[in-house]
């Protein structure tokens, strides 16, 4: 087996990717593979870590674009985020993978509450810890959740999973001719208004010199393969050099 170029990594996940190919909600099916991706990266002594959004529930911006207190829509978002955590939980301890759920707004009777120090004890022990609720606060999205956690956690690099295998000029489902990025640096995913990730992420990762990976999540065996220095996808980092680090 292919040593794992990464020792500790953070998988961020959008809630879209659990729909499948429904329109809302949870493909138990999809969230089954997705978590035996995880599993084949855990077997390879990868420590992982992961944030889940909640876009397939809710979500707080659309909610606040309807008129509802954008506060109060951003903590619905989060406790929709806590329920696709428990989702992934569950499917990922039917593949035998030892899991923890952390949530940033303490709710005991389900899961833990996000303690940093607590957090890394179980990564050294081989867990998974799924970070749940954002960071608990309002006006921030998952992405900074996940570039926060990252860096908090100290982790090697943190890999986006989306829809295409990486960033484009466009989108390309909607412009066939876009181009691909090999490698960005941070300031030219700010400058160019990529979408990538939000600003705040992007400037946390870059504070904190941590490698952002964008690949596509739909395709099986994807994570796996960029720990092991394969497959397609972009890289976004402090110099552009060298490819897929």
């Amino acid at each position: 087996m292919a040593k794992a170029r990464f020792k500790r990594v953070l998988l961020k996940i959008s809630g879209e990717a659990l729909m499948g190919t429904g329109e809302y909600g949870i493909e138990p099916a999809m969230v089954d593979r997705i978590a035996r991706d995880i599993k084949e990266v855990v077997d390879l002594g990868v420590e992982v870590c992961l944030v889940v959004g909640g876009g397939n529930i809710f979500r707080g911006v659309s909610g606040a674009a309807e008129g509802m207190d954008r506060a109060a829509a951003d903590y619905m978002g989060m406790l929709a985020t806590v329920i696709n955590s428990l989702a992934l939980q569950n499917a990922l301890e039917k593949q035998d993978v030892i899991t923890r759920v952390q949530s940033a707004i303490p709710m005991a009777s389900v899961c833990e509450p996000y303690i940093r120090r607590r957090a890394m004890h179980h990564m050294e022990k081989g867990r998974v810890v799924i970070f749940a609720a954002g960071t608990g606060n309002p006006f921030f999205t998952t992405d900074t959740a996940a570039a926060l956690r990252a860096s908090e956690m100290g982790c090697d690099a943190l890999l986006k999973g989306t829809k295409v295998d990486g960033v484009y000029t466009a989108d390309p489902v909607k412009v066939p001719t876009a181009t691909k990025f090999d490698n960005l640096t941070y300031m030219d995913v700010l400058s160019k208004d990529l979408g990538v990730m939000d600003a705040a992420a992007i400037s946390l990762a870059r504070e904190n010199d941590i490698p952002v990976i964008i690949f596509s999540i739909k395709r099986p065996g994807a994570f796996a393969e960029l720990m092991q220095g394969r497959g397609e996808c972009t890289v976004v980092m402090e110099k552009k050099e060298v490819k897929n680090a």
